[in-house]
């Protein structure tokens, strides 16, 4: 059976104690108030937000472990998978399907993030990741201001791959956006396309059957409002959450660096009274003075109190 993706797949931090160590009770707390969440449709786990390249792999597969487990099994975990080559990915997505996952969220070969990729390696990542883990994979379409921003034949090709029946798109130039968008529809009506540009989802919202983005660990039941909107293609109401949140994005995401948001949305996290601390792993480093507190009074103007989690 396919995944059903549409709706909120929030992509959750690694919380960490704070001497550096994986916080598994935090897992707890996080994933099972995540779970809990009507209109949540799966935790992908490992990727940019969950600090996942910064984890050793026993930590990785123990997070995926505890994320399961944080759920009761009851949503599917999908893995980030970010390993450069073919084959090693392959294996970390086979040890991931090992581990509980039930997806893969495959990240482009970094290499091609300086030098590009030759015509035809991308399928042969998926490709190679499908045979060998049997996992569901998600396109990852990065953005545009990247050399591993997939063309539009590249996305086609992927999209009509076995095992291939979701897209994460991030390309951020809506140009792209509007182009590439109804070709993959049209050529792929089953394909759930999943928009990941936190820092400005009202754009995306018409064109879209979810979301995967980070920003789901900190406001998920407003963004499930919000999917719910752009689907009932209600202008008015998508806007009215898209400024509520506002204050909320500009904190969390429109920070020097989109890798600050990872800090940001773990500052999110103690806001809401799931995590206790902001403790990040280096190369990571916490924000400059006075940012908890900027982030806190966002919260307060959207009105994103605490909430009660029991495990």
């Amino acid at each position: 059976m396919v995944l059903d993706l549409r709706g909120l797949n929030p992509a959750p931090v690694t919380p960490f104690t704070e001497d550096g160590a994986v916080d598994y009770a935090a897992i707890q707390r996080l994933g099972s108030w995540l779970g809990s969440i009507d209109g949540v449709k799966s935790l992908v786990v490992l990727g940019h937000a969950g600090e996942g390249t910064f984890l050793t792999e026993a930590e990785q597969l123990d997070v995926i472990r505890a994320f399961r487990d944080s759920v009761d099994d009851k949503l599917p975990i999908i893995a980030g998978i970010t390993k450069e080559g073919n084959l090693t990915a392959a294996l970390e997505a086979k040890a991931a399907a090992d581990a509980g996952a039930k997806g893969a969220l495959v990240y482009p070969s970094h290499g091609w993030l300086r030098f590009g990729f030759q015509p035809g390696a991308p399928q042969t990542r998926y490709r190679a990741i499908w045979e060998e883990s049997g996992l569901e994979e998600i396109l990852f379409q990065y953005p545009d201001n990247t050399k591993a921003s997939y063309d539009l034949d590249t996305q086609l090709e992927i999209a009509g791959q076995e095992g291939v029946n979701h897209t994460k798109n991030g390309v951020r130039n809506m140009r792209r956006w509007y182009t590439e968008i109804p070709a993959l529809r049209a050529a792929y009506p089953e394909l759930q396309v999943l928009s990941c540009h936190d820092e400005y989802l009202l754009p995306t919202m018409f064109d879209v059957d979810g979301l995967l983005v980070g920003y789901g660990n900190i406001a998920p039941e407003l963004l499930v409002e919000l999917i719910a909107a752009g689907k009932a293609k209600d202008y008015a109401a998508a806007h009215a959450i898209h400024e509520r949140l506002l204050p909320v994005t500009k904190a969390v995401y429109h920070r020097g660096s989109h890798m600050e948001g990872t800090v940001a949305l773990k500052w999110g996290l103690v806001n809401r009274g799931i995590l206790d601390h902001a403790t990040v792993r280096e190369p990571l480093l916490p924000l400059e003075p006075g940012a908890d507190a900027e982030i806190a009074a966002a919260f307060a103007s959207a009105d994103l109190g605490k909430v009660s989690v029991s495990v």
